[in-house]
């Protein structure tokens, strides 16, 4: 009602670090902006726009999500823990926000260079590709991109190996750690990808290497596409 979640979340983080800054500490801060059906208590530098309100609202959510990770990083290099201090910023749990051909969609060019298909709840790429920055000075490269995938079950072996911590015998998680390639090395090797969803109905997908296999529904033939040439996914090859 009279404060907005995200300022609580953030202040919250903030003092947490604050609080526990003497010894080692694993934050995980799920913030939930952006978001298309959220409102936002200050349109900002966006409030005079020629835009539609979603548009406006939604870049207003980007750029307080943006401010809040530069609040955290500042209160890292102010408590002289920036520089042994591993940071992964995701940029959320799905791919685009909007259908690609949508007046948002089109207007925030969320389709990307590649003209990914599909957007959040589909099994394409569009669905499923989500960009992330890490920072680690001294540990990973300054300035390198890659397009080698990795997903969130990657995440807690990651972490694992990162501190030094071992997963007991009887949890067998089915992510691998990609430490090695986030200090420059290479990705670890994989039999494959799986996905699949429950909403609105459910679907699956698979990866192998640069082919990738799509059932957009129960009892629907699956598709099959070479990532490599189409990351389109628009010439179906099965």
């Amino acid at each position: 009602g009279k404060t907005y979640s995200q300022k609580l979340i953030a202040d919250n983080s903030l003092k947490w670090i604050r609080e526990n800054k003497d010894h080692p500490f694993f934050l995980f801060a799920a913030w939930t902006l952006p978001h298309r059906d959220y409102e936002i208590d200050d349109l900002g530098e966006y409030k005079n726009k020629d835009w539609s309100d979603k548009s406006k609202a939604y870049a207003a959510m980007v750029t307080r999500f943006d401010s809040d990770v530069g609040r955290v990083l500042g209160l890292l290099k102010e408590l002289k823990l920036d520089e042994n201090t591993v940071v992964f910023v995701s940029a959320g749990d799905n791919g685009s926000t909007f259908a690609p051909d949508s007046e948002t969609g089109v207007f925030f060019e969320q389709a990307t260079e590649k003209q990914f298909r599909g957007y959040k709840r589909s099994m394409y790429e569009g669905g499923l590709r989500q960009g992330g920055v890490v920072r680690w000075p001294g540990r990973v490269p300054a300035g390198k991109t890659s397009d080698e995938p990795w997903a969130f079950w990657d995440f807690l072996p990651t972490c694992a190996e990162i501190a030094g911590a071992k997963i007991p015998e009887n949890m067998k998680p089915d992510g691998l750690s990609v430490l090695p390639a986030l200090t420059g090395g290479e990705m670890p090797k994989r039999p494959y990808f799986y996905w699949e969803l429950h909403e609105p109905g459910f679907m699956q997908a698979a990866r192998f290497g640069d082919w990738k296999a799509v059932r957009p529904a129960p009892g629907r033939p699956v598709e099959l596409y070479d990532l490599k040439t189409d990351a389109g996914e628009k010439n179906n090859l099965a």
